[in-house]
């Protein structure tokens, strides 16, 4: 069992001989973009001035993802991968590339080339200027009306309702520093959002602009559906406004009820007007049916994920990691998978 965090120690991590970036990309059914991927990557690392080492972690595909991934690794040393069990979900294929990353500056990025690679060395200049968490904010993206008018929304409402000052229109493309990366990983908390992380631990942070452009190629593979449930896990981890609005609502209906109360009896003591009951009782019965109801599921919400923390289980099991030692992968603190298949090369 995990003891009780009273304090995050920002303690060394594994340094590696000399410089050395890392590379974090979640994949899941991208086996038409890998090799552009690679290509891109290859070109775009080509200038900088230190080793690199790029993290990919295949998140459960069911197409030849992980085939084409073990091609580049055979290929390209610097290439490697570490498979899931299952698929675990984006935020938690990116902790685990943390996990294992042994550079002094890790870079975040989606494996659809959304996010550009040619982007790579100016977020690095800008770590070389000082900032521990270089991130990007986008100044357009190419996706379907209703995803754009989704993420504008709740990227929104998220920096309204937040206790901290989570970036507008920053996602997880980003550059964080070594000491940075080591606080993430002692947050043990199952319901992710990478973001509001990274912009609750602080430290010097800056962001860049850029266009997000569109896909490689394939379909997306992030549905409505997902995008609903990671706005959730965003505002219900650093929000508590969902229960306080919650609370003014039972007031407001409780306050309603109590005015149509003396209503009710001021027209049958003072007056012989008759008091007509159905409809107005039916409306009455299903609006506080409806506000019970939508309280009950917000505080659900935030029992649900107490639920989820008090289970401890860990956040990933890794069924295979390729191009790692040994020690980088049964050092990290939160895979429980006795039986690793860890090959070096």
């Amino acid at each position: 069992m995990h003891k009780r965090l009273y304090w995050i120690e920002i303690a060394p991590g594994q340094p590696s001989t000399g410089l050395m970036y890392s590379i974090v990309i979640p994949i899941y059914n991208e086996e038409s973009t890998l090799p552009e991927l690679r290509s891109r990557l290859v070109s775009a690392t080509a200038s900088l001035d230190a080793d690199f080492e790029v993290i990919l972690i295949d998140d459960g595909s069911v197409d030849r993802s992980f085939e084409l991934m073990r091609e580049i690794h055979a290929l390209d040393g610097r290439f490697k991968i570490l498979q899931l069990s299952r698929n675990f979900g984006h935020q938690i294929a990116i902790s685990a590339g943390m996990d294992v990353a042994q550079g002094d500056a890790v870079i975040l990025m989606d494996g659809d080339l959304q996010d550009p690679p040619e982007l790579l060395s100016q977020m690095i200049a800008k770590w070389k200027e000082g900032y521990h968490v270089v991130y990007t904010v986008k100044r357009s993206r190419k996706e379907g009306r209703i995803k754009r008018w989704a993420f504008t929304a709740f990227y929104r409402v998220l920096y309204a309702v937040s206790s901290i000052r989570i970036p507008m229109d920053a996602g997880n493309f980003s550059l964080l520093d070594r000491r940075v990366v080591d606080v993430l990983r002692q947050i043990p908390e199952r319901h992710r959002y990478i973001s509001g992380l990274r912009a609750w631990v602080g430290f010097k942070q800056i962001g860049i602009e850029y266009d997000r452009g569109a896909r490689f190629a394939g379909e997306p593979q992030m549905s409505i559906g997902r995008l609903f449930s990671l706005a959730f896990d965003g505002i219900f981890s650093f929000s508590n406004i969902p229960l306080r609005f919650a609370t003014f609502v039972g007031f407001a209906a409780a306050a309603v009820s109590f005015a149509g109360g003396l209503f009710v009896i001021y027209e049958k003591l003072f007056t012989d007007k008759a008091i007509l009951g159905w409809a107005s009782t039916i409306v009455t019965i299903t609006f506080l049916g409806g506000l019970t109801l939508m309280t009950l599921g917000i505080i659900g919400e935030y029992i649900g994920r107490i639920y989820d923390e008090v289970k401890q289980r860990p956040l990933y099991i890794i069924s295979e990691a390729v191009g790692f030692e040994e020690k980088n992968i049964t050092s990290t603190p939160r895979i429980v998978a006795p039986s690793i298949d860890i090959r070096s090369n």
